[in-house]
């Protein structure tokens, strides 16, 4: 007891108490999610004032609009020769194909086991405009886009996440990317049911080193925090290291959908899920990652040996083997455990060998 009669109690440090109180706040929004409860999304309780543009602001709606659209073409970038439009049907559900100007003539007069082919012989893809992307924006049209290139680069690596758990595991990736000053924005999909993490680079990359990227970002994130699996992790895109011969690789559906925005889904958001209020002034703020830090990171992973295969994809499957089921590319290196450690822990021999967990650090679990 001290001189007041009251008890001293132990300090902890600011920064140990953040990353408690965040990791306090990530196990409750997985249970949340397991249990299909929705997490509730509370309003800041003093949001900071509108900031006024000003003079920066273009002169004219259209000159806005123009400016809005080059933002969105140099960050989502992908082939320009062609993209793909979503298309609904009441019978048969909805997906995305190429847009393009098709000969029926040629696929009628052909027999039916191979208009496929004769509709991929003689259609005329479209490209990527500013008209397109302005129909997309408007709610016109849906629009995908192909992010691997003819010459097997990509501008961006974008991670798929969907089921329950898919805004616990995202906000862990993300963590990662933060650690390793890798920049990322997260984007709730179309149903909101689901999330996209977007890393864009400052130039062409290789697929196959954009996708080892990923690979070292969800290895990573698996051994810093062990209660994050990979049931929502979908895919990445690009999903192939080389183009499919006589294909365009996998698309993804751009973020802004008109429709799905009203309720606050294909837009970004921040760390508590929250919609950022300005979508065009989030977007003018991220940063690109250089293409060289990239390749330092895969090159350092693999030095070090932690990093998962990636696969020659070679066909446009959907079907993909999932990166964390092949083989290492080399034998593992342990790393040294990271305290602190119990001093002492329970073990119980039954039917089985029963460990408790309490206490111990995320790299022995």
């Amino acid at each position: 007891m001290t001189e007041n009669g009251s008890e001293s109690l132990p300090f902890e440090p600011p920064e140990q108490e953040s990353i408690r109180l965040r990791e306090e706040n990530a196990r409750l929004r997985r249970l949340l999610a397991v249990h299909g409860i929705p997490i509730p999304q509370l309003a800041p309780e003093n949001p900071p004032p509108a900031k006024t543009v000003g003079t920066t602001q273009p002169a004219d709606k259209g000159e806005r609009a123009r400016k809005r659209i080059a933002l969105f073409r140099s960050l989502f970038r992908g082939r320009e020769d062609v993209y793909a439009r979503r298309w609904e049907k009441d019978d048969s559900g909805s997906g995305y194909a190429p847009a393009a100007v098709k000969d029926w003539k040629a696929i009628n007069r052909s027999r039916p086991e191979e208009r496929k082919k004769v509709d991929q012989k003689t259609r005329r893809l479209l490209p990527m405009t500013d008209a397109v992307i302005e129909n997309h924006l408007l709610g016109k049209e849906t629009v995908g886009v192909y992010p691997l290139l003819p010459d097997e680069t990509c501008w961006f690596l974008a991670v798929d996440f969907d089921k329950k758990t898919w805004e616990y595991d995202s906000q862990a990736f993300v963590e990662t990317c933060q650690e390793l000053s890798v920049p990322a924005a997260l984007e709730r999909s179309r149903s909101g049911k689901g999330g996209h993490i977007w890393i864009f680079f400052d130039r062409a990359l290789s697929a196959i080193t954009a996708r080892k990227l990923g690979c070292v970002i969800l290895t990573r994130t698996m051994e810093r925090r062990h209660q994050v699996g990979l049931d929502s992790y979908d895919r990445f895109f690009p999903n192939q290291d080389t183009m499919p011969k006589g294909g365009l690789g996998n698309l993804i559906a751009l973020p802004l959908q008109f429709a799905p925005r009203k309720s606050g889904n294909s837009v970004f958001i921040d760390s508590d899920f929250h919609p950022y209020p300005d979508q065009w002034q989030f977007l003018s703020t991220i940063r690109r990652v250089p293409a060289d830090t990239a390749e330092e990171i895969v090159a350092e992973a693999q030095r070090k040996g932690d990093l998962i295969g990636v696969r020659m994809s070679i066909v446009d499957d959907e079907d993909v083997q999932d990166p964390w089921t092949l083989p290492p590319s080399r034998k593992r290196r342990e790393r040294p455990i990271e305290g602190p450690l119990p001093r002492s822990v329970q073990i119980v021999r039954a039917n089985l060998v029963y460990v408790e967990k309490k206490d111990l650090p995320p790299a022995m679990v």
